[in-house]
């Protein structure tokens, strides 16, 4: 395992035409790449963002057709870097699609995949409500993948509210938790910081958190704020413009280790009951 490696995290305002979000998603990881970078990070929705849910489902394509993935695998390939797509919408079938990540080695090889596992069925104060589970079907596996840099724990934006997740990756020895989201503007004021510190202080883990920004097809509206976040808790680069573009920053995967030897909290789990 390396002790360092430089990583970047790229914002996105994804439309809903794949090709062209293929493209700008392309631009930002040839310009990291020319940088430095050795581990590059896109957001949730990589590939689109429909008007609506149901005309997501329509676009939406199966692993067979769907062209970001032979497109991805290739660039990693060019590159030489490790390549994390967010996610991608793929199709499983009539009524249903994933909402997946994908993980490419430096030699363009697909060496995990991960499907989001909570999903976003919510009735904000704002009025705004999202139903995610009625066109997406949720994973049941959690994944840690071996990369050269350590051990990478995946997971898709939703799943940040849930610890437990985050904690089992962690004594896994996920060393970096990867978090591809794209936010609401509400709940990302309100919370998207504070929970990103609070995943990496609980685990002793570097967090990396590539989001979509902006307003996409239909006026639905995303946070940004892409960051990068040390074991300790603090945040080591943030994306504070309403723009795409590219954070960077080379860590020192050594710290992981001397977090958890300082406070070994992974280590200290303890079975419980109730009072009546």
């Amino acid at each position: 395992m390396a002790n360092s490696v430089t990583v970047a995290c790229i914002q996105m305002t994804s439309g809903p035409e794949i090709e062209a979000n293929l493209d700008a998603a392309a631009r930002l990881i040839f310009e990291a790449a020319k940088e430095g970078a050795e581990f590059i990070a896109t957001p949730e929705n990589t590939d689109f963002i429909a008007e609506t849910p149901s005309m997501a489902l329509k676009t939406a394509m199966d692993t067979d057709t769907h062209p970001g993935i032979p497109f991805f695998s290739s660039l990693a390939k060019k590159l030489s870097v490790t390549l994390l797509i967010g996610s991608m919408k793929i199709k499983v079938s009539e009524t249903k699609m994933a909402n997946r990540s994908f993980l490419f080695s430096p030699t363009g090889l697909l060496v995990a995949t991960y499907d989001k596992i909570h999903l976003f069925d919510v009735d904000l104060s704002t009025g705004e409500s999202h139903r995610e589970s009625n066109e997406v079907e949720p994973g049941d596996k959690a994944v840690v993948a071996n990369t050269d840099f350590g051990k990478l724990g995946l997971s898709v934006c939703y799943d940040l509210r849930f610890s437990y997740l985050y904690r089992a990756m962690a004594q896994r020895e996920a060393n970096i938790l990867a978090v591809p989201a794209a936010f609401t503007v509400p709940t990302g004021k309100a919370h998207w910081e504070t929970l990103l510190r609070a995943r990496a202080i609980e685990t002793g883990s570097f967090v990396i958190a590539p989001a979509q920004v902006g307003t996409h097809a239909g006026g639905r509206k995303t946070y940004g704020h892409t960051m990068m976040i040390a074991p300790s808790g603090e945040v080591l680069e943030e994306n504070k413009s309403d723009q795409p573009g590219i954070i960077m920053r080379k860590l020192d995967m050594l710290d992981s280790i001397r977090s958890r030897t300082a406070i070994p909290s992974l280590k200290h789990d303890r079975e419980f009951g109730f009072y009546n």
